[in-house]
This record gives structure tokens, sequence and C-alpha cells, in this order.
């Protein structure tokens, strides 16, 4: 497996691996109704290139398959991590966060989902707070949680 930078190619492959991570690895977790406006299956993804882009972002690769991507920002929020529902438990999370959280100083925060909560913990990060988010009058649970370093 390779982690290199996000390339603009890579943001159609990217959004449909979001997609496909939430209605299947998450689904243990949440609703249909809830993984559907989480993800829903259309994206802008001008939007998403910019965000990739202006983030530090990064793809997992495993035989020139797009296995998963992450990304944080300049202030060291963690944004994205998802990592394709063949490849769970194989280590590419890990490999992800370990390059995310090089690349910034200080505190690193995420929202993270029930799913990924005990992947941050093993992780050394602690719960702020637990929270509903709104999405499309559909309430999802998920974790303010950071890790200082």
């Amino acid at each position: 497996m390779i982690i290199r930078m996000y390339q603009a190619s890579d943001c159609k492959e990217l959004t449909n691996l979001f997609y496909n991570t939430v209605h299947s690895v998450n689904a243990k977790d949440y609703t249909k109704e809830q993984l559907d406006v989480w993800a829903t299956g259309t994206v802008d993804l001008k939007e998403w290139d910019k965000s990739f882009t202006e983030h530090y972002t990064v793809v997992a690769i495993d035989n020139n398959i797009i296995v998963g991507f992450g990304d944080i920002d300049k202030t060291g929020y963690l944004d994205r991590l998802y990592v394709h529902a063949d490849y769970q438990g194989k280590g590419v999370a890990t490999a992800i966060c370990n390059r995310l959280e090089q690349a910034v100083q200080g505190k690193i925060t995420t929202h993270a989902s029930i799913t990924a909560k005990p992947f941050f913990e093993k992780r050394g990060y602690k719960v702020v707070k637990e929270q509903q988010v709104e999405r499309q009058g559909i309430y999802l649970i998920n974790f303010c949680m950071e890790k200082n370093r």
C-alpha cells in the first residue's frame, strides 16, 4: 500500500468511495434514513475538489485501487477519513491518519461517527462532547474529539 497526495483526477472516485463506505460500513450504527442524508449520492465535484485541494489530503492505494483517503485542514481539523469496505481492519486508516497527524502542529480535532469513535479513542483522542447533527430534518449522532500532542 502506498499513501500519496491527492490529485484532482481522484475526486470522482473518492466521492464514490465515500458514498459506498458510509452505506456499508456505517450501516451497523445508523439507520438507512440517516445514511441517505449523510451520503446522498449527489455531490458537487467542484466543491469537493476545492476542499481536498485546500486541505492536506492523502489517498491510500493498493494494487492500483484507491482504498481510502483522508484530509486535515491547517487548523488541525481532521475532516474526512474513509476506508473502502473491503479494506477495513487492514491498517489503511492508521496509515492515512499517521500522515494527516504529521502534517499539522498542535491539537487535532475531528467529528467522529459512532463507527469511527473506537478507532480514534485507540489513537489517544478524547471525546469533548456528543452532538446531534441535523441534515434535512434527520439527526445523526457524532462525537467532537480531540488529541493533544
